[in-house]
């Protein structure tokens, strides 16, 4: 058996293994767990941050929460990006300093139309 069939046969048992643990898991919850009653129209009804929700089968919510949560997962995944470069930086020399000064002012002018837009204002 060559090399490479062995690597994709580890990833593929590993990957059989990570199912089959979740698989496990799911059906211990579901085995141990109390019976509970799901005909309970107050449990079945959307909770919307202590308000009751309306217009019937929907609920309401503003988008500027939504773009918040965005922005906020953008700017986490910059982090991830910067670290990783920042431990290396003297392996890619000005090369990477240049592209890591693009990659941060990209970043910060999708931060200043957010701005602009009022996305950031909370209230």
């Amino acid at each position: 058996m060559s090399d490479l069939v062995r690597s994709y046969l580890t990833v593929a048992i590993f990957g059989a293994a990570s199912i089959g643990l979740v698989g496990i898991t799911l059906g211990l919850a579901r085995i141990l767990r109390p019976p509970t009653r799901t005909d309970n129209k107050q449990k079945l009804l959307a909770y919307e941050s202590g308000v009751d929700p309306v217009g019937g089968d929907w609920a309401q919510s503003q988008i500027r929460y939504y773009v918040f949560a965005v922005l906020f997962v953008i700017f986490d995944v910059e982090a991830v990006f910067i670290f990783p470069w920042a431990v290396r930086l003297e392996v890619y020399g000005v090369f990477g300093l240049i592209e890591m000064l693009i990659f941060i002012v990209i970043l910060l002018l999708g931060l200043v139309y957010a701005w602009r837009k009022g996305v950031l204002r909370w209230v």
